[in-house]
């Protein structure tokens, strides 16, 4: 088990330096000059002294090795420069001030996500073929099938415009996020549903399931305290991609519900062209996904007995 762990960890420390790279280099590729961005975004003419001047400025006159060296030392640090837009704030800044607002709709969508998927893909499993197991798949072909951007306008076109019974944009209260929860994570609730119901349905057929019955253990605790156990842990793995897409699908979300978190952030970023804010937000959500990666992995070795052994033996 510690062997499985240090494996893990050195790959995980492999791979959070190929995204520091690459967050680094995708945007030090593009065609614009930065050090002329930086000046035109701040009203300053362009002249060629002026450019040479911001290079110096922001580093750009060292070798681009030596230039990610100290980026990604400064990323250690937490220091991600100065915004091009804004001179007077840090990135770290941008980024503290827009993240509760992310954080706080992706722990609504996942809290909607568990409480919505748990309790009717096992349902689609116990009543297999019945009325209700029909419809919850016909909701999760219309739910795996319509975008959630498309999705965001007939929610506030129906519980906003039509009925008023929750707001469209805001974040004021809780209420604010149930909307850009729903539009977010409706494709992961399918998603969730389906993979629950059919790991069920198969742990229903499995030996133990018929000794379980056979030895007068109650259909209810067979249900929920081993089928539902054993099946959970595929969906594990799932969940755990899952959440760091919820987190980076929040860019279109927070757009369309005027939300000021880290996703609306990355696109005024582009548009304005603000090159420290947007490699500061690639590289954090590529190390979120190694992280949340790398937890699903220990956590399903230390649930799955399988696993476990096959680690130890490693």
């Amino acid at each position: 088990m510690h062997v499985y762990i240090i494996r893990r960890t050195l790959i995980a420390l492999a791979t959070l330096l190929a995204v520091s790279f690459l967050s680094f280099s995708l945007v030090n590729l593009t065609p614009a000059n930065p050090a002329e961005v930086a000046l035109r975004v701040n009203d300053v003419i362009p002249t060629p002294e002026a450019i040479q001047e911001m290079k110096i400025e922001l580093g750009m006159d060292k070798p681009f090795l030596v230039r990610y060296a100290i980026w990604l030392e400064r990323c250690a640090h937490l220091d991600f420069g100065t915004s091009f837009t804004n001179t007077n704030r840090t990135v770290a800044g941008e980024l503290a001030r827009s993240f509760p607002y992310t954080l706080k709709l992706t722990s609504v969508a996942l809290v909607l996500l568990i409480l919505i998927s748990l309790p009717v893909g096992v349902a689609s499993a116990v009543w297999k073929d019945s009325l209700f197991d029909k419809g919850v798949r016909f909701i999760i072909f219309a739910g795996t099938s319509v975008p959630n951007y498309w999705l965001a306008f007939l929610l506030i076109w129906l519980f906003s415009l039509t009925w008023k019974i929750l707001p469209s944009s805001g974040t004021s209260s809780l209420a604010h996020y149930i909307l850009p929860a729903l539009s977010l994570n409706t494709l992961y609730i399918a998603t969730y549903v389906r993979l629950i119901r059919n790991s069920m349905l198969e742990n229903m057929k499995e030996n133990y399931t018929l000794y379980a019955r056979a030895r007068g253990i109650s259909e209810k605790k067979i249900i929920w305290l081993h089928v539902l156990k054993n099946s959970l842990q595929s969906s594990i793995t799932a969940l755990g991609i899952g959440i760091v897409r919820i987190l980076s699908g929040t860019v279109v979300i927070e757009n369309i519900f005027a939300i000021p978190g880290i996703g609306r952030l990355c696109v005024a970023s582009i548009f304005n062209r603000d090159y420290p804010t947007l490699q500061a937000y690639i590289f954090i959500m590529g190390v979120f996904f190694v992280l949340t990666n790398f937890s699903i992995d220990i956590l399903h070795c230390m649930v799955d007995p399988r696993l476990k052994t096959r680690a130890q033996h490693a």
